[in-house]
Formats: structure tokens, sequence, C-alpha cells
């Protein structure tokens, strides 16, 4: 078992910036990738973004391109999210995920975290 917790999220205005944090479990993480999820209300949840945490690889979604950065701390157990110039299109539920390596899918999730952005 695998688990998440985020954190950081929160009320901004549009052009802001905020930070979201995941922890997880040290002794399994070079095992995972690690992503964001987020879902808007009356939408499907969509990709974020996600970092493979051996190799540092990234990937990201079209629309958060050169405004979100995913990072994770190698000394310590915890992946971040940082969110540039957000937009009133950002505010989601922010997950984060992890699966382990070869796998399709996520397996594990976070609670959840909530950012809304105001105009």
């Amino acid at each position: 078992q695998v688990q998440l917790v985020e954190s950081g999220g929160g009320l901004v205005q549009a052009g802001d910036s905020l930070r979201l944090s995941c922890a997880g479990p040290k002794r399994t993480l070079s095992y995972l990738t690690l992503a964001w999820f987020r879902q808007a209300p009356g939408q499907e949840r969509e990709f974020v973004a996600a970092v493979a945490w051996s190799a540092g690889r990234t990937t990201y979604a079209d629309s958060v391109k050169g405004r979100f950065t995913i990072s994770r701390d190698v000394t310590g157990s915890t992946m971040s999210l940082q969110m540039n110039s957000l937009k009133p299109e950002d505010t989601a539920i922010y997950y984060c995920a992890a699966k382990r390596v070869g796998d399709s899918s996520y397996s594990y999730w976070g609670q959840g975290t909530q950012v809304t952005v105001s105009l």
C-alpha cells in the first residue's frame, strides 16, 4: 500500500502562483512514477504532470506546459507542483497519484486538495 498526502491548495487570483506538495513513502518511491491529476466540477479527471522518481523524467499536459513545473526531492520523500500564471480554468481538485514503473494505470491516490483561481 502506498499512502499519498497532498497539501498546499487554496484560493488565489488569476496570475498568482501556488505550490502543491505530495508526500509518499520514501522506501518505495524509487519504484514509482508520481503524477498530478485534476478534476473540475462536472468534468472528467485529467492528467496534469508526472515525474519518474528514479530517472527524473517529466511529462506535462499541453494545457500547463510553460506554467507548471513538477519536481521531486530525492533527499526526502516529497513531490511538488509549482503552478505559475494560474488561470480560472485551473480551478479543480488536484490529486497526487502513483503507479509502479511499467504499470499502465495509476493505482494509488491521495485525498485531493482544492485549488480555486478567481478573476
